[in-house]
Order: C-alpha cells, then structure tokens, then sequence
C-alpha cells in the first residue's frame, strides 16, 4: 500500500481577518470622502450670496411680519386649470381688494437654479392671475403685493406638481 501525504491547505489566521477588516472599512471612508468633497466642491449649501449680513438684517424681517399683521391682509394661493396660479387677496373684514400690484418669484426649495420670475394680471375682483409654465417636482412661490403707498404684503405657497 502506497501512503497519501496531504498538504496543508489555506488557513485563515487573525492577521488575515485584521488586514479585511482595516481594507473594508478604509475602502468605505476612502469612497465618504471622495463624495463629501464632490458634494461640497458643486453646491456649497449657501442660498443667500452674503448669509452673515442677511442674518443681521432679520430684525428687518421680522418688523415687515409684524406691519402685514396689522394690515390684516390675507392672500390665498390657488392652483387652477393648466399651468396657471391665482391669488385672491381679502381685508381683515373679508372685503376684497382691488387695483394691487402683484409679482412673484418661484424657486425650488433646495437650490437657487431655474429661479423665475411670474407675471400676475387681474383677472377680477380681488383675484390676481400668472401662467407659470409647465412646472415638475416642488416649487416654492412667493408673492409680493404692493397696495396703496408703502404697503407691502408677502404671501408664500409649495407647489408641488407631478
């Protein structure tokens, strides 16, 4: 009878099981960084050219809130029929005004591209009309309504369209 040597075969030893573990997780946090760095380098996350400033200037703001509380204005945003989104502005005693001007800025809420500019007409008592565009995903409209002498009232909606 002929004797059988067999060979050691392939053993996995504790060196072998540190080396996978450090390669996988250096492989993962090697890959985080090269998408942070994409990230950061295409959109810095900034949506006001000088943030500092435009903090400072919150005071401003919040004295605007408090004039168009008094006014007591309020302004509903529709979607209608097509492409289109009307504004219906009323007084503290739901009596309707007229002969305003109003303008509005649509943008998408993660990002400043694509902002734009709509155009609203009257198109009735009290109800103010703007064509839109075809519109695709969210959208945040604001409008600014201009009355009589300073009066300036600011409404906003998401629109959100398939």
């Amino acid at each position: 009878m002929t004797e059988m040597t067999t060979t050691p075969g392939f053993t996995i030893k504790g060196w072998h099981v540190l080396a996978a573990f450090v390669l996988f997780f250096g492989v993962i946090i090697a890959v985080d960084i090269v998408f942070v760095s994409l990230a950061v380098r295409t959109f810095s996350g900034e949506a006001a050219s000088n943030p500092y400033e435009s903090g400072l200037l919150y005071n401003r703001t919040l004295a605007q809130r408090r004039q168009e509380a008094a006014l007591g204005w309020t302004a509903t945003i529709e979607e209608t029929a097509g492409d289109t989104v009307q504004v219906r502005v009323t007084d503290r005693a739901g009596a309707i005004l007229e002969g305003l001007t109003v303008t509005g800025e649509l943008e998408r809420p993660a990002t400043t591209r694509g902002k734009r500019t709509v155009r609203f007409v009257a198109a009735g008592p009290g109800v103010y009309r703007a064509d839109t565009a075809p519109l695709d995903g969210a959208w945040d409209l604001r409008v600014t309504i201009r009355g009589p002498g300073e009066t300036v009232f600011e409404a906003q909606r998401r629109l959100v369209r398939p």
